[in-house]
């Protein structure tokens, strides 16, 4: 708890996730927080992508987060149903915010919104 205060006060560490910070171990955060700025990263580089694209670019974010989750250095913390969600929510938010017409992609593909990221999701 008195890192955690360090944190916020050397601003290393949003007041708003000082109470995440108590729960989850540094490492399973920061591994999460790295696999899902390359996939920002990632977004950011394309331009107009085409479905397949966009399909890699999850596709990779999900094998990452598999790779975080199942992780042996985290001590065997991991992802439960609301961290999923979450992610999931954020997967298909953040393409949106990159210029992805998320309900359209799906629509030609055949997958339902909650499904994106289903088909390499171990978590």
């Amino acid at each position: 708890m008195v890192q955690v205060a360090r944190d916020v006060d050397a601003g290393v560490l949003e007041p708003a996730c000082a109470g995440v910070a108590e729960v989850y171990l540094e490492s399973l955060l920061r591994a999460t927080d790295a696999a899902l700025g390359a996939f920002e990263a990632e977004l950011r580089g394309l331009c107009g992508p085409s479905d397949e694209e966009v399909f890699r670019a999850v596709e990779r974010v999900v094998l990452a987060l598999n790779a975080v989750d199942r992780d042996p250095v985290h001590g065997g913390a991991g992802f439960c149903t609301e961290e999923r969600e979450q992610l999931c929510a954020y997967v298909d938010l953040t393409l949106g915010e990159y210029g992805v017409d998320v309900a359209a992609l799906l629509a030609r593909s055949g997958i339902v919104r909650a499904g994106i990221t289903d088909a390499w999701r171990d978590w």
